[in-house]
């Protein structure tokens, strides 16, 4: 089989895997625009939490902080317990906290008309924890649109298609954006906006549609 065709036939089971997952993977972008402001701060604990961690366990764990007192002794007990861990729980904690005493400055940054990109960058440059990725989840969790996610499951992806030749070891700022980009024109090459692909990605990678 010639590169052609591997590369046809790579793009044909994408787009079977998103015609087979379009209604849900839909569904759920449609959850994230409604959230409602109320969990915002909650969307950006989950963020918070997940890198290196099981996006499981920070859910489990965001759902017992609703309830419990926000102090950093209390907030890493909850990340350190066996069904909630979450690695480097104790940084954590206090990034979480520091986001909470933050919080009514970023709720006004959200409403004060700012483009996704532009609040992005404000994100990573006031939120300690929170880098570029997990910045756009976050965003792409309260209904913002086309900013890459650039985790390894969409990396990977994104190697598999050709699209990046190698997995990058770090990303720079630089680098983030650039291949954002060359992900934003491969999603319209294929014709697949590029919210949906991520999705995409995520399931063939998990066999979940997860936030």
């Amino acid at each position: 089989m010639t590169h052609g065709s591997r590369q046809y036939t790579h793009l044909d089971e994408l787009h079977r895997l998103h015609a087979d997952r379009r209604e849900a993977i839909r569904k759920r972008l449609d959850e994230f625009a409604a959230v409602d402001r109320s969990e915002y701060f909650f969307e950006l604990t989950y963020c918070l939490l997940t890198p290196q961690s099981s996006a499981i366990h920070a859910s489990r764990a965001v759902e017992i902080l609703r309830s419990a007192p926000m102090n950093v002794e209390d907030v890493a007990a909850i990340l350190r317990d066996r069904g909630s861990y979450i690695r480097f729980h104790n940084t954590k904690a206090r990034h979480v906290l520091r986001a909470r005493e933050l919080f009514p400055e970023i709720a006004e940054r959200l409403q004060d008309g700012m483009t996704s990109p532009e609040l992005r960058e404000w994100l990573v440059r006031h939120v300690k924890g929170l880098g570029w990725k997990e910045a756009s989840h976050f965003l792409r969790n309260i209904g913002h649109r086309n900013l890459a996610i650039l985790d390894r499951h969409i990396l990977k992806n994104l190697r598999f298609h050709n699209v990046i030749r190698l997995i990058p070891v770090a990303l720079t700022p630089v680098r983030y954006r650039a291949i954002e980009q060359k992900f934003l024109a491969f999603a319209n090459q294929v014709g697949i906006p590029m919210d949906e692909l991520d999705l995409v990605f995520w399931s063939r990678e998990t066999g979940e549609i997860l936030k």
